[in-house]
C-alpha cells in the first residue's frame, strides 16, 4: 500500500479582503441642432445607433430641433464615445454635419 505524504497544516487563516467596487461614471451623448441635417435622419440615428423606439426618437429629435441640443442616451465612457463616433460617421457618409458630443453626467 502506498504511503500517504504528511500534509502540513498552515496556521494562517484566509480572510475576506475588503474590495469596494465603484459604479463607472456615466456620460451623456448629446445631439446638436444644425440647419442641414434632416429630422428624418436624426430619427434614423436615434433608432439605429441609440436603439430608441420611433416615438422616443421623435421626441428627442424635436427637443434637438427646438432647444438646440438633446440627450440621445447615457452610457459608460467607452460606449458613449463609440455611439457618438458611429452617429457622426453615418452622418458624414450622407454629407450631414451632425455633431454629437459626450459629456460627464
Amino acid at each position: 500500500m502506498p504511503e500517504i505524504p504528511d500534509i502540513e497544516r498552515d496556521s494562517e487563516v484566509l480572510t475576506e479582503s475588503e474590495i469596494k467596487l465603484e459604479k463607472p461614471k456615466l456620460y451623456k451623448v448629446l445631439l446638436h441642432n444644425d440647419d442641414f441635417t434632416t429630422m428624418d435622419f436624426v430619427v434614423f440615428i436615434l433608432q439605429h445607433v441609440f436603439l430608441k423606439d420611433l416615438a422616443e426618437a421623435f421626441v428627442i429629435m424635436m427637443k434637438v430641433h427646438e432647444e438646440g441640443v438633446g440627450i440621445a442616451g447615457i452610457y459608460t465612457y467607452e460606449v458613449a464615445t463609440m455611439k457618438a463616433d458611429k452617429a457622426m460617421n453615418l452622418a458624414k457618409a450622407r454629407e450631414f454635419p451632425l455633431l454629437c458630443t459626450v459629456e460627464e453626467e
